[in-house]
C-alpha cells in the first residue's frame, strides 16, 4: 500500500506526496489556475498534469533528483548547473505570460515594511539589515520583463546526470526580472553561478544577481518564521545576509 508522505505543508497550501502522483492543495485557487497555465506555455520539461479540482492539482512525479537544497551542499556535477542555466534562458526567452510579477515599485515598498519589522523585533542586527537593504536596492531599477518561474528554488529543478528532467512549482510564474530568476536559483550556492551562466549565457547583470539575493532573502524571512521554517539554519536566507557584510 502506498503511503502518503507530507512534502511541505503551511496554512497557504500543502503538497502530497502519493506513490507516483503528488496533490497540491492550495487555499488559493486561483495559483493552481496560474501553476496549470504556466505548465500548458513554458518551452521546458515540467510534470504532466494527471487531473485537476477547484482546490487540488494532482501531477505525475518527475524523474531523477534535485539539483539540491538550500543549506544543504549540491551534489550534482557542475554540467547539470550549466543544463539547468541553458534550460532558464530557455524560459526566458519564450513569449511573456499574460501574468504580472511585482514591480519595483511594490517590492520597495515590501522592503521598506520587512526591514523595518526585523530591527524592530530584533530579529536580525540593524547594521545586518542595513548593508542588505542598501545592496537590494540594485535590483528595483526598472528591467525588461522575461517568463519567469518565480519560485526557482534547487529544489524545483530536478536532473538526472547532466540533463534536465523537469522544473516543479509554477505557482508564481509570471512576468519579471530574469536576474530574480538567476538569483533564486543560486541562492545559498553562489559558488555554482558560474556553472549556471556557462548554460545561460553571460549577458547578466552580476551585481543585479547578488542584489537579489539580499532583497529576496529579506524579503523571505519573517514569512518563513511565521509559516515555522528556520531562515537561520546554516547555509539559509540568513546566512546569505551575512555573507554580504
Amino acid at each position: 500500500m502506498n503511503k502518503v508522505e507530507v512534502v511541505v505543508a503551511h496554512s497557504e497550501r500543502t503538497t502530497l506526496r502519493v506513490g507516483d502522483m503528488f496533490l497540491k492543495v492550495d487555499a488559493d485557487p486561483e495559483r493552481l489556475d496560474a501553476e496549470a497555465e504556466a505548465m500548458s506555455l513554458v518551452p521546458v520539461p515540467t510534470p504532466p498534469i494527471l487531473w485537476r479540482k477547484p482546490s487540488v492539482l494532482a501531477i505525475a512525479a518527475v524523474p531523477g533528483t534535485a539539483l539540491g537544497r538550500l543549506g544543504e551542499p549540491s551534489t550534482a556535477s557542475p554540467a547539470a548547473w550549466a543544463a539547468a542555466g541553458k534550460a532558464i534562458r530557455t524560459l526566458h526567452d519564450a513569449p511573456l505570460p499574460t501574468r504580472h510579477g511585482r514591480g519595483p515599485d511594490e517590492l520597495a515598498a515590501d522592503l521598506d515594511a520587512e526591514c523595518a519589522w526585523l530591527v524592530a523585533n530584533d530579529v536580525l542586527p540593524a547594521d545586518l539589515v542595513t548593508r542588505n537593504r542598501e545592496i537590494a536596492e540594485l535590483a528595483l531599477r526598472p528591467w525588461t520583463p522575461v517568463f519567469t518561474h518565480g519560485d526557482l528554488q534547487i529544489a524545483h529543478v530536478f536532473v538526472d546526470g547532466d540533463q534536465v528532467t523537469g522544473i516543479i512549482d509554477w505557482s508564481e510564474a509570471a512576468r519579471g526580472d530574469a536576474h530574480f530568476d538567476l538569483a533564486t536559483l543560486t541562492l545559498g550556492h553562489e559558488d555554482c553561478l558560474t556553472d549556471v551562466l556557462v548554460g545561460y549565457g553571460t549577458d547578466v547583470d552580476l551585481d543585479a544577481i547578488r542584489a537579489w539575493w539580499s532583497l529576496r532573502s529579506l524579503l523571505g524571512v519573517r514569512w518563513l518564521v511565521e509559516h515555522g521554517f528556520d531562515p537561520t539554519a546554516p547555509g539559509c536566507e540568513v546566512d546569505v545576509l551575512r555573507a554580504r557584510m
